[in-house]
Formats: C-alpha cells, structure tokens, sequence
C-alpha cells in the first residue's frame, strides 16, 4: 500500500529528536513537506508559510502539528478548512474550548483529528491498565521531576501564558493516569509553584480524589524521576522511566525500546484510514482544574 503524504509543522527540538526519525521509519507516511520559520529537513521541501503550503500541496493529506500551544489553533483551523486531517502534538491546543472546537469541525467536514499523547504509548502502559483493570485503587502517587534547561533549553515560551510550564511534562502523567485507573479521578487542590519572573509554574504538588497525589518539579538536575505508583487491594504496580518499564508486587515485570512516536503514527494512519478522530481531553482537563484551583507560591526567578 502507498505510503500516506504528511506535512509537519514546527521544526523545533521535538521534531527533530522524535517526528522525524518516526515517520522516516514509518511504513505508512512519507514525510512530503515541512513548515518552519527557520528549520527544515534535508531533502524534504520547505516553506516558512503554512498557507503557501496548503496551497500549493493539495496532494497532502495530513498535516501533523509541533509548535508550542498557543499558535497551534489557527494552524489547525486552517488546515481542517482545506480538507486536510490534522494530528496535534501535547497538550493539543492552549484552551480546552479551542479543542472542542476543532473537534466539532473535523466532525463537520468527516475528517479525522488526533489529539495526540505520546507517554501513553510507552512500553508499560498498556499492561499496567490491564493488570489495574479488575482492581479495587486504594492509593497512587506520581513522581514527575525533571530539569527544564535540558529538555527545552533556552525556551521561554514553556513560562509564558499558554506555555504551561510544569504542567508540559506533568501532562505525560496524567496522560498515563487517565489511561491506566479503572475509574476517573477528579482534583481536589493544588499548589503551584510560579518563579517571581515568569507566569507559569515550575513546580506543583496535586491531590486528587481516591487518594491519588502527584508531584512535579522542573528543577530536578542529575537523574531524571517519572515515576507511578499504584497500591490496590491486590498489590501494587510501578511505572518507571516514564512509563518504559513496569513491575508489579506479583512479579510482572516489563520493559522495552521507545516507540512512542512511532506508534502514535502507526495509530494516526489507522484513524485517517477510518474516518475516525480521537480527542480525549481529560489530562488537559485536570491541567486547566489545578490552574483554577490552585493554590499559588512565588520563589526565586529562574533564568536559562
């Protein structure tokens, strides 16, 4: 079967380190375009304007989307308008209303909307919501540390409105949470830690109902921690390295490679050939509810 062409668009670090070597790999997408301000892929055409594209790309099909949240909608919007499918990166748009918006213009025009979330593909999840799903959850903790200078170095927009902060990588837990309890949870507070220079937390600590916490921080140098915990009345499961490797108190043990990306696509081509989206909004809801409930904390500016 010939291979599906696909545009990406935003050029940055993610795309580097993960689009494109996913969908250069890929048995299901060519790779027939990009659009950057300022970055491109060797042998693969590029143009700086999206509408240029569009325009002069009826051929492509698809359009996967990596810039930051908060341009993200008109890119979208436009791109659905032109008859294209649309994958977006996390979280898929800066408002939860902008997502339900598109949603509901994908379903208009019958095209298929992804809202992508890569740590659910890792290795362990989908064991671990198997392994959870005839259990009674009597506890879960999460641990999500890492260090901001070296997963977006130089990158000011993670701190501006919009950008998230913590919560961009604190999203790959929720997103795994969400995906592996056998019954929804919903916050109950939360504390946010804002450096007195920039209008986006850098730390936060959660509770949420069924006595599920989490803990994240973007100040944690040396070893990276992303980390889940779930005590049950039948044992307990860990998930470690973001998801990658998983063990449990009965001696089920997994792990395996990265094939994140990989396996979004994989899953993207197979949406696009059904006509069917896929947009599940609930990380993005627990995100926008400590935003609202949140209880908030200055500490000392933090530069890059």
């Amino acid at each position: 079967m010939a291979r599906q062409k696909i545009a990406l668009v935003g050029i940055g670090k993610i795309a580097r380190d993960q689009h494109v070597p996913a969908l250069a790999a890929s048995p299901d997408w060519e790779l027939a375009a990009t659009v950057s301000r300022a970055g491109s892929v060797d042998g693969i055409e590029s143009y700086t304007d999206f509408a240029a594209m569009l325009a002069a790309r009826p051929d492509i099909g698809t359009v996967s989307l990596c810039m930051p949240p908060v341009p993200r909608f008109a890119y979208a919007e436009a791109a659905l308008k032109a008859g294209r499918h649309v994958m977006l990166e996390k979280p898929p748009g800066a408002t939860l209303a902008e997502v339900h918006a598109l949603t509901a213009l994908a379903a208009a025009n019958n095209l298929t909307l992804y809202a992508t979330w890569h740590s659910r593909m890792a290795h362990g999840v989908a064991p671990a919501k198997a392994w959870l799903a005839d259990k009674t959850v009597t506890r879960a903790r999460i641990t999500w540390r890492e260090d901001v200078r070296k997963w977006h170095p130089g990158q000011d927009w993670v701190f501006e409105p919009g950008g998230m902060g913590v919560f961009d990588p604190g999203i790959n837990a929720l997103s795994i949470l969400t995906e592996i309890l056998p019954a929804p949870v919903h916050l109950t507070s939360a504390t946010l830690t804002f450096p007195e220079n920039r209008q986006t937390p850098i730390a936060a600590a959660l509770a949420f109902s069924g006595n599920v916490t989490a803990d994240f921080d973007w100040r944690q140098e040396g070893p990276q921690t992303w980390d889940i915990v779930v005590e049950t009345t039948s044992g307990s499961l860990t998930l470690h390295m973001g998801g990658s490797q998983l063990s449990t108190s009965d001696g089920l043990a997994s792990s395996g490679p990265d094939r994140e990306y990989p396996n979004l696509y994989a899953h993207m081509a197979t949406l696009v050939r059904d006509r069917r989206s896929d947009v599940d909004l609930a990380p993005m809801t627990h995100v926008a509810d400590a935003l609202t409930l949140g209880r908030r904390d200055v500490t000392e500016a933090f530069h890059f």
